[in-house]
């Protein structure tokens, strides 16, 4: 920190403070300095917090925010709520364009909070921290402050949504800038709960988190339900866009249509990183397949033969064996095989998200399984009459 930035700020003297101000804003924003004046003269901290937000959310305000939360604010920070104070921070500190500055000031506020007393201050401002380091490719930095944020989160109840954002969205980020995808899936669809994409997002927001969401699918290796992912509206995005295609793969892998994976197959070259990875997609959307057929049959139905694996999965069958067992070791299925019958008996398969025809296909079986109660209904009930 340097020596400037060490220094306290200078005691504010009110008027002194006010009279600077008008002479060096907008007239437009002339009426909100009035307003400061009257409601900090008055000691009306919640009043006053709310004239703040409306200063902070005006176009014109953007140069001064700075300069009105050093100078006005501090002053009397102790009085306000630290959750709507550490929010005026962070707006605040979105106007400081050097690195160092930022995470001063950013750190200057921290250390100035009560952690015990203001853990949803604490861990909004942690996570604010945390992007920034992201930002400035302090990777580790940023998952050292990810992690003290986490373990005070995750014994909150009731937290504030844009305390809950804030913590998501740097967790997506980090895992995004690590490449690892089953994470960034994760935490990116946890932070998408926390806002509406529509009012919160920018169309541009919207379409590249929908296209890293559906990548991250693809090539998260531990991601074989898209269910959750389907039914967001987020991926409307992709509409009417070079992308919309992802979001044809991202129904297909559902589906486990290897037709359909096969026909979409010629546009990876345009997405290279799933070019790259082709042989694990092939193998993903196979497993896929397998899931599919599995949850299509009636549970007194899932002994399938290996010929019929490979034909529902377009493997040769000598690949059938080690699909089923990368199924088994994935969670995906429970059962056992008989290499020498050549036949695998599935017990249970993976719940599902389920997309409209899905829930078609699942009401029919359910009709169907009513039919049958009633057949056996009435062929027993004779004798239940005699026994009666």
């Amino acid at each position: 920190m340097s020596s400037d930035q060490a220094k306290p700020a200078p005691k504010l003297v009110l008027d002194e403070f006010i009279k600077e101000a008008l002479s060096g804003t907008p007239a437009e924003l002339h009426p909100f300095f009035e307003s400061f004046r009257t409601l900090h003269s008055k000691k009306l901290w919640h009043q006053l917090t709310l004239k703040l937000f409306e200063f902070y959310d005006h176009p014109a305000s953007k140069p001064y925010k700075v300069h009105v939360f050093e100078r006005f604010v501090t002053d009397f920070e102790a009085k306000l709520n630290q959750l709507r104070l550490v929010e005026l921070g962070v707006k605040a500190s979105k106007e400081i364009d050097n690195p160092q500055t930022h995470l001063n000031f950013l750190t200057s506020l921290l250390s100035r909070l009560d952690k015990e007393k203001s853990q949803e201050a604490y861990v909004l401002l942690l996570a604010t921290i945390a992007h920034a380091k992201l930002l400035y490719g302090d990777l580790e930095g940023t998952k050292i402050d990810m992690d003290s944020a986490w373990k005070v989160l995750d014994n909150l109840e009731g937290v504030d949504t844009g305390v809950n954002a804030a913590y998501y969205g740097v967790a997506a980020d980090y895992y995004k800038a690590k490449a690892e995808y089953a994470p960034y899936y994760r935490n990116s669809l946890l932070y998408l709960a926390c806002l509406d994409p529509m009012t919160d997002m920018t169309a541009e927001e919207r379409l590249a988190r929908a296209h890293d969401l559906g990548v991250s699918a693809f090539l998260g290796d531990s991601i074989y339900n898209f269910g959750e992912l389907l039914m967001h509206p987020i991926l409307d995005a992709l509409d009417n866009t070079p992308y919309e295609w992802i979001k044809k793969l991202l129904f297909t892998f559902n589906e486990g249509s290897i037709g359909k994976f096969e026909a979409l197959a010629p546009l990876f070259p345009q997405e290279r990183i799933l070019q790259d990875n082709y042989a694990f997609l092939r193998q993903k959307i196979c497993l896929m397949a397998l899931i599919e057929s599995i949850f299509k049959r009636e549970a007194g139905n899932r002994t399938m033969s290996f010929q019929t694996i490979a034909e529902e999965t377009r493997l040769p069958i000598d690949e059938v064996e080690h699909l089923v067992m990368k199924a088994l070791s994935l969670k995906l299925i429970r059962g056992s095989m008989d290499q020498v019958e050549q036949k695998a008996q599935i017990t249970w398969v993976q719940p599902r998200v389920l997309s409209k025809e899905q829930i078609g296909g699942l009401s029919q079986r359910l009709e169907q399984w009513v039919n049958k109660l009633y057949t056996v209904e009435k062929r027993i009930e004779p004798e239940v009459l005699i026994s009666a």
